[in-house]
């Protein structure tokens, strides 16, 4: 039997905060059971993160000591992040800011770099991935005639990429729910993937030592049917497993 089959790679995933949810009396932490169980089927083992960031400012070296008993990081969807993150001034149309969350994220972001962590970023989690490398985001793509929600489309993903090996092709119909994307590409960024408006929809990193994509679509929507989808989350799950074996 193999160390894969023995043990599944921890995947971290940081939670969301949710207001209320059905099951519970109070206010919870949260992901998407779509999500979990799209990590699951690949083989990993999901584990759901508290986010600690008192004052909107994660602790380093506390978040570096979390990270280092997992194999992957995962950076889920959610809420905009505040754009005082990019210099910016806040549109109108920015909601679900929580300083906590975009303090922990960002500081994810920087400790799962420098641990050489394979890591997938979906949707917010692309957006948080090029603001800590100090790129940009438009705000609003233009209301309800503009933005990506509740949004089927196909996605043009460049050839020989990360993403494109992962996919298994260099077209794919991506579930989308956004109404942001990115401006202003982060220091290191490259762009794998584009949709017909010219919005960014993958990114890579090419210095990271380990494996990473970003796309600003929801891959967990339909991984179930879908074999580029679920080759993303494949793909990634295997990376985490090298880490598991070193």
């Amino acid at each position: 039997m193999s160390r894969f089959a023995e043990r599944r790679p921890l995947v971290a995933i940081p939670a969301r905060f949710a207001a209320s949810t059905s099951a519970l009396r109070y206010a919870a932490e949260v992901n998407a059971r779509a999500l979990i169980e799209a990590v699951w089927r690949a083989g990993g083992e999901p584990v759901t993160l508290h986010p600690h960031a008192p004052g909107g400012r994660a602790d380093p070296a506390e978040v570096g000591a979390r990270l280092a008993r997992f194999d992957g990081v995962l950076l889920p969807g959610g809420g905009d992040i505040a754009p005082v993150r990019y210099a910016a001034e806040p549109h109108a149309g920015v909601y679900d800011i929580d300083a906590e969350q975009d303090g922990f994220d960002l500081e994810v972001t920087y400790r799962a770099l420098e641990l050489g962590l394979p890591l997938l970023a979906v949707c917010r989690g692309l957006q948080v991935v090029n603001v800590a490398l100090g790129g940009t985001l438009d705000q609003d793509m233009g209301g309800a005639a503009g933005s990506h929600r509740h949004y089927v489309h196909r996605v043009a993903v460049r050839p020989g990429t990360l993403l494109a090996r992962a996919a298994g092709a260099t077209k794919v119909t991506a579930s989308c729910y956004h109404h942001q994307r990115v401006d202003r590409l982060g220091a290191g960024l490259t762009v794998t993937a584009r949709a017909a408006d010219d919005t960014v929809e993958g990114l890579e990193l090419p210095a990271h030592r380990s494996w990473f994509v970003a796309v600003q679509w929801h891959p967990e929507d339909t991984a179930r049917g879908d074999a580029a989808q679920r080759g993303v989350f494949a793909t990634f799950v295997r990376a985490a497993a090298r880490v598991t074996e070193v």
